[in-house]
């Protein structure tokens, strides 16, 4: 296997949807001339000036995280405004989770990812 590579990515003015792809792409390793799907590949990405993304339109007042602990009632919705204000690296890091195929990988993939101020 080779060296995993450590990808710095600035995210200064991107949107956090085609941010994530980027990011996606590289965890998964499908930049690399030797993808495999079922072998994980992937560089490490760091995730520098996280808070300084911006949302397209109206997003940050409308768009809502949703997640639900599987119990009657149990739906929680934040807006984006709250998340962006509180921890804004948690918008990049659901974005890249839903873009990431849902397989035993995720989790392995998901620990190279790291945020630096």
């Amino acid at each position: 296997m080779s060296k995993r590579k450590t990808i710095e990515i600035d995210a200064t003015g991107q949107a956090p949807g085609r941010l994530a792809t980027k990011i996606a792409t590289i965890l998964m390793g499908k930049h690399k001339v030797k993808f495999t799907p079922h072998i994980d590949y992937g560089d490490k990405v760091v995730i520098t000036n996280y808070d300084k993304i911006v949302f397209t339109g109206k997003k940050l007042d409308q768009k809502l995280y949703r997640h639900h602990s599987n119990h009657p009632g149990g739906l929680k919705e934040v807006p984006a405004k709250k998340i962006m204000a509180e921890k804004p690296q948690e918008a990049i890091r659901s974005a890249v989770l839903k873009m990431l195929p849902k397989n035993k990988l995720r989790d392995q993939r998901m620990i190279r990812l790291h945020f630096k101020k």
